[in-house]
């Protein structure tokens, strides 16, 4: 997956903040990089100006963020957030990482 400096920008924060929450694994794809613990907690893809974060959720988060929102089964939500710019990797997103991460241990 190739990604332009801006998406690279913008990924490399996101790594940079998963780092701080725990320890995991970047597992490259054709058209995606997961990442991962005992499973994929998250996914990252390129879009033609910014990065799609797919991240694993135990519920739906209402939040004007969330691009799509897919209920995989009763208890797992797949949520997509749109990253345009490094500081959109905030607080409120990390806090959704630390959710994902913890459903993946």
């Amino acid at each position: 997956m190739t990604m332009t400096p801006p998406q690279r920008a913008i990924y490399d924060k996101l790594v940079s903040v998963a780092r701080t929450i725990g320890p995991f694994t970047e597992d490259p794809k054709k058209t995606s990089i997961h990442l991962t613990r005992r499973s994929a907690f998250a996914g990252v893809a390129t879009r033609k100006d910014a990065l799609m974060l797919t991240l694993k959720s135990a519920s739906d988060i209402p939040s004007p963020r969330i691009a799509r929102r897919e209920q995989a089964s009763a208890n797992r939500w797949h949520l997509e957030v749109r990253l345009e710019k490094p500081a959109d990797v905030d607080g409120e997103l990390k806090a959704w990482l630390e959710q994902a991460m913890a459903l993946s241990v």
